[in-house]
């Protein structure tokens, strides 16, 4: 059976089905962060992994320095989710023998410029030759005091359903410039403790069914509600991705505090819909637009 009649989510289902799990192992694969720890530590460990791929998520003439900055901070984006802080990075790249010096050194500016600015230390990694395309991997370690750490099951019936930010139009020059919502996550666990919250990278119509299928909820959307990027239309809004917004649930009696205190320094903070029971056959119905898929 050919990956492009699955589609991504059913191959990593098929992937990471049974996988060995240490005692220690709170939470594996299947949200934006691995989690590790004690059951009652007042820490835990986050563990996340990201690549980019020329020609897929940048294009040859890119600058090697916005490339950098991406790829850390696609991680940093899946850390703020879980509601965590960032720590090591171990930096994984291969590169055609071909490749000017010049590029690759660019290529850490971008990736030290998002390390200080976050307070990552760069520890080590990889190189190896490639005979293709550019690939970049970052190995990113965090942490989350156990009380705030979010997942994307925790969702339930009449939670309201919240989005940071603007949607769509990634492409103009965002998916390659954005700021991970590292200090808005940090503030929702501190203050509002959000019972369901992920990054959107895929776009709506593909990573909000994740999230209501994790927390075995279904949910209803007001797509006119939906914070588009100046010039984008609601397709591109909801299918575009790299996003890397917040898209995250509160029960419906925080609404109040949250639309009262979010900082006014934040991004644009919208209420998008409802999380609802889930349907008949367990799951959320399928969106009638998807976003990205590696594998369509």
């Amino acid at each position: 059976m050919k990956l492009r009649s699955l589609g991504e989510d059913a191959v990593v289902a098929a992937l990471t089905r049974a996988l060995p799990l240490a005692p220690d192992v709170r939470h594996g694969a299947g949200d934006d962060c691995a989690v590790v720890g004690g059951p009652r530590a007042r820490w835990w460990q986050l563990l996340k992994t990201d690549a980019v791929l020329e020609g897929v998520h940048f294009l040859p003439q890119e600058k090697p320095a916005r490339v950098g900055w991406k790829a850390l901070c696609r991680a940093i984006s899946d850390i703020a989710a879980m509601g965590g802080t960032p720590q090591h990075a171990l930096i994984t790249l291969a590169l055609h023998p071909e490749c000017e010096l010049a590029w690759a050194r660019a290529l850490y500016t971008g990736l030290r410029k998002a390390a200080s600015r976050f307070g990552v230390s760069i520890v080590g990694g990889e190189t190896t030759r490639s005979p293709g395309p550019t690939f970049l991997s970052i190995a990113l370690t965090g942490r989350v005091q156990r009380t705030r750490c979010t997942l994307r099951s925790g969702a339930k019936k009449g939670d309201a359903l919240y989005v940071t930010g603007t949607l769509g139009g990634s492409i103009t020059g965002k998916h390659l410039d954005f700021i991970p919502r590292l200090a808005e996550a940090r503030w929702l666990v501190e203050n509002i403790r959000p019972s369901a919250m992920m990054d959107l990278s895929d776009g709506l119509a593909s990573d909000l069914p994740r999230l209501a299928a994790a927390s075995h909820c279904s949910y209803t959307l007001n797509e006119a509600s939906i914070p588009k990027t100046k010039g984008s239309t609601l397709l591109a809004a909801l299918t575009d991705g790299e996003d890397y917004e917040l898209l995250f649930t509160i029960p419906p009696r925080a609404r109040a505090k949250l639309e009262r205190d979010w900082p006014r320094q934040f991004p644009k903070l919208t209420h998008i819909g409802t999380m609802q029971n889930a349907t008949q056959a367990g799951k959320p119905p399928p969106h009638p637009h998807h976003g990205h898929d590696h594998f369509a």
